[in-house]
């Protein structure tokens, strides 16, 4: 293969008899490598967006979470339960239980999710982070029950850090008859207390629908004693995660599922990778468009090259050599286009991660973060390569050898 390389390079970077080819070869590396970097940029921007609601999670979910395979609720002293709580690499362990309840502060109502957990539920998560006001993070002091809301909520309802009237909360009774004229009876009745603070996830699912309470409060009025609605692990620092979920897999069986907090919020990163496909898929076709261009520049490459393709045989040159030689030259621009396309994808990411030159917004603090967030993942980088030498190497596979028959002999 040396020698159809060897005159290929030539062709490739020599002048030619008619300017118009050596531009359109150029134009050629430049579709390709604007294709390439459109692909490396978008594909790190989603990166980047995926990143960002991963961390904004943290702060609220679980590193590993186990919740029954039926039904809501699980024994608290399941044996099964105990023996992933006793393993050597589990540094915090908190009782969960959650359920929809009725509430009304004044005279606005809403349906919140009741998450009551236990004491050291900010040894689990970050919770501390997302805090806002003058108080502090409590779950009871003595008779008080306090409930931890929702920024968005608590907006909703008409409160503020700190509510000075209790916050009325309402479930259903699991068991008895509702007695008509007194529909107040079909339901338990409890008050939750502010401890001054409230949480703000960024993420409407949490601050528009939660409520933190302790787990004592949320049994009581969900009627689930000795009951819990998920256990909520965090890990000692230098765990082999993977392993440790898969002994923790192991010991549940069929009866639990052990989810890690990117299995949590399955729904919200299958969508995103779905649309990451979907961008891939396009700028992917767009790719496919902009590689006609080698095609043209092949066809008048052979053309032009006519005489040099005689002298080639005379010389002893195979028809399949001299057809390798226009292979090499158009697998060449593509490379070309790739490698250059990378390059200045990646250069563009970088001036994105470090100055910030695309605004999501035209004020500061409008959003989450105030620039495009971008991370460029190396298997990215790659399937945008090889996605370039497949598309480029495919287009001109028919095509050459279409011409070289028709327009060498």
């Amino acid at each position: 293969m040396r020698f159809p390389f060897f005159i290929a390079r030539r062709y490739l970077f020599s002048k030619k008899s008619t300017n118009a080819i050596n531009v359109i070869s150029g134009i050629s590396v430049v579709g390709v490598a604007v294709a390439t970097m459109a692909l490396v940029v978008t594909l790190s921007v989603f990166n980047g967006f995926s990143d960002l609601v991963a961390t904004l999670f943290t702060a609220f979910d679980p590193q590993l979470e186990i919740t029954p395979t039926e039904g809501k609720t699980a024994p608290a002293d399941d044996p099964i339960l105990t023996e992933i709580r006793q393993l050597p690499q589990i540094a915090v362990a908190t009782e969960c239980v959650e359920d929809l309840a009725l509430v009304t502060y004044h005279d606005r109502q809403a349906m919140v999710t009741i998450k009551g957990v236990e004491d050291n539920f900010d040894q689990l998560t970050h919770i501390r982070e997302i805090l806002y006001g003058d108080g502090t993070f409590e779950l009871h002091a003595a008779d008080l029950q306090y409930g931890i809301v929702g920024i968005r909520l608590a907006e909703q309802l008409g409160m503020g850090y700190r509510f000075e009237d209790p916050l009325q909360v309402y479930v259903p009774r699991r068991e008895g008859q509702v007695d008509i004229t007194d529909p107040e009876d079909g339901f338990e009745h409890d008050e939750l207390f502010s401890p001054g603070v409230l949480f703000s996830v960024m993420q409407a699912k949490y601050d528009k629908n939660y409520i933190l309470t302790s787990v004592g409060f949320a049994r009581r009025i969900f009627d689930q004693q000795g009951m819990i609605s998920s256990l909520a692990l965090r890990l000692k620092p230098g765990s082999d995660f993977e392993g440790v979920k898969s002994e923790i897999k192991r010991i549940a069986g069929d009866r639990y599922q052990v989810r890690d907090r990117y299995e949590q919020q399955d729904d919200t990163f299958r969508i995103m990778k779905i649309e990451k496909f979907i961008a891939y898929i396009f700028l992917t076709f767009i790719l496919v468009v902009a590689c006609f261009n080698i095609i043209g520049s092949l066809s008048m490459l052979i053309i032009d090259k006519r005489d040099d393709v005689v002298t080639l045989r005379n010389l002893g040159a195979s028809d399949h050599q001299i057809t390798q030689i226009f292979l090499f030259e158009g697998r060449m621009i593509s490379a070309m286009g790739a490698v250059i396309g990378i390059l200045i994808g990646l250069l563009l990411c970088w001036i994105q991660q470090t100055f910030g030159v695309i605004a999501l917004g035209s004020s500061a603090g409008s959003f989450i973060v105030d620039a495009y967030p971008v991370s460029v993942h190396f298997t990215d980088v790659l399937l945008v390569f090889v996605t370039v030498l497949v598309v480029g190497f495919l287009s001109v596979w028919y095509p050459v050898r279409y011409f070289s028959k028709r327009l060498i002999e």
